[in-house]
């Protein structure tokens, strides 16, 4: 009988044995915790994996985060900056206002092409034929005019309107050079010269010394001072911007008023 006691301990100590070892623990539970599980990957399984079973992660990248946008919102363009250009005219463009005996020749003048801001409030283009020795000048009051937006009517050689004063002025156009004498006299004026221009001669009409005018569309700008647009009054900013470059103005003569011209250096 204690043989056969001794082969059921024999057996069961056995079995007890194997238990253990297959649950890979014989100690109590709480001696030792259970080992935590591996991170969580977000990093995609490669579709190339080995057949080990053992994962390769595919390198990760990196996704930027959206931050505030640096692009500037597009703004309406504004208008384009003043130009100029000065360069030489060639004599078929002067068929009518130039004529050989003139003051000057061909060659002392210039042709200016330059930006002028319209009383329709935009910008235009326009040209100028002056003395070669004035065109600084020109450009430097012109340049004002436009950035303070002073409007001009037109402004175009005389000779499309074959150098006809009366007829340039009629159009209100802003003209400079044209080989012709003062009026009722004989001595060149100094448009022949390229040395005066007229200025929108509708809001600046030539008044005689008793008050009348010869362009009937300039009547009711005979009188200053008068404030509407494109108009010169004694002492304006215009006024000043030619005088500080030695131009004298019409609008000051004693008796007869010619309010549109300019001339360097006297009438």
């Amino acid at each position: 009988m204690s043989g056969s006691r001794f082969m059921i301990r024999t057996r069961a100590a056995l079995a007890a044995t194997v238990g253990c070892l297959a649950a890979a623990s014989c100690g109590p539970a709480t001696s030792q915790s259970a080992p935590a599980a591996p991170p969580a990957t977000s990093a995609p399984i490669s579709a190339s994996s080995p057949s080990s079973g053992v994962a390769t992660p595919e390198p990760s990248v990196t996704t930027p985060t959206a931050g505030p946008s640096t692009t500037v919102s597009p703004t309406p363009s504004g208008p384009p900056e003043f130009a100029a250009k000065v360069s030489r005219i060639a004599r078929e463009r002067l068929e009518h206002s130039w004529r050989p005996g003139c003051p000057v020749p061909v060659g002392d003048l210039r042709l200016i092409t330059m930006t002028y801001w319209g009383f329709d409030d935009k910008p235009h283009t326009g040209e100028l034929v002056v003395n070669k020795d004035v065109t600084d000048d020109i450009v430097s009051v012109f340049r004002r005019l436009y950035d303070w937006r002073w409007p001009i009517r037109r402004m175009e050689l005389v000779d499309v309107y074959k150098a006809s004063d009366f007829a340039s002025i009629e159009a209100n156009n802003t003209s400079a050079f044209n080989c012709r004498p003062v009026e009722g006299t004989n001595n060149w004026s100094k448009h022949a010269y390229g040395r005066a221009i007229d200025i929108n001669p509708r809001e600046n009409p030539y008044v005689y010394a008793n008050g009348s005018v010869a362009h009937k569309n300039a009547r009711e700008f005979a009188k200053r001072p008068l404030r509407a647009p494109g108009v010169i009054n004694p002492g304006d900013r215009v006024v000043r911007a030619f005088e500080q470059k030695g131009w004298e103005w019409g609008g000051s003569w004693s008796g007869a008023k010619d309010y549109q011209h300019f001339a360097k250096g006297g009438s």
